[in-house]
């Protein structure tokens, strides 16, 4: 199950999802979030609960409506908060983190204030506009909960110690928004854990280096997924 960043949407992933299938062999399923892609817009304001609200909520009615009872989510920044938050209260096989936020930090805080000048000055909204039926109302539901003075308190490190599946956290050493002291207090405070740092990568490892984290994921559920069932991957083309 995919969870796209606070800016992705269901196209965003590009060919990434159908290349994890072929190389892992299992279904992959990706969607866009409410608020984004080609989904409802936005009525009003995200709350700075956003994050926990799809963990929780949302992400628990989608499963059980797919029929989905162990799945291994693969998050991508936002997405990867959301995998953990929701592995901390459900039962997942794993999840695989990319640039995941536990903390709030200075410099992600300046990344979405970068990503805002950048909205209103540069091309991005022309850029996202091509993936989002309400760039408005998808870009300022994210921007505005993460410079919002509430959310500079928003931490999930509590939550870690109760994932008791393995996880894979992934993040470039060049990351725009976070540091590795957000892989560092994953790996502090979770059970069984796998960090990797991608040098020459920034905040979006499967684009930047998708190769390495195919690479990556592959080795790491033989390796971790296989000690708690009977999953392999294999390299058969599997249908996204």
């Amino acid at each position: 199950m995919m969870l796209h960043e606070g800016l992705g949407s269901l196209s965003m992933w590009r060919d990434f999802p159908q290349r994890l299938a072929d190389r892992t062999g299992c279904r992959v399923v990706a969607y866009s979030r409410y608020g984004y892609g080609n989904s409802t817009p936005l009525s009003a304001p995200r709350p700075i609960s956003y994050m926990h609200d799809e963990a929780l909520i949302v992400l628990p009615e989608l499963l059980a409506n797919l029929q989905v009872e162990s799945p291994i989510l693969f998050g991508h920044s936002d997405g990867a908060s959301i995998a953990l938050i929701h592995a901390s209260r459900h039962s997942v096989l794993g999840v695989i983190a990319l640039a995941p936020h536990v903390f709030v930090e200075d410099l992600s805080l300046s990344g979405v204030a970068a990503a805002g000048a950048a909205y209103e000055a540069g091309d991005l909204r022309k850029r996202l506009g091509r993936h989002h039926a309400d760039v408005d109302g998808a870009f300022r539901g994210w921007h505005d909960a993460w410079l919002s003075p509430d959310f500079r308190e928003w931490n999930i490190e509590s939550l870690l110690p109760d994932i008791h599946c393995p996880v894979l956290a992934i993040q470039g050493q060049r990351d725009e928004y976070g540091t590795r002291e957000q892989l560092d207090r994953i790996q502090q405070r979770t059970r069984e854990v796998d960090l990797l740092l991608l040098p020459d990568c920034g905040h979006a490892p499967h684009r930047d280096q998708p190769e390495p984290i195919l690479k990556s994921v592959q080795t790491w559920m033989n390796a971790r997924l296989c000690a708690h069932t009977r999953i392999k991957t294999r390299t058969d083309p599997q249908r996204v």
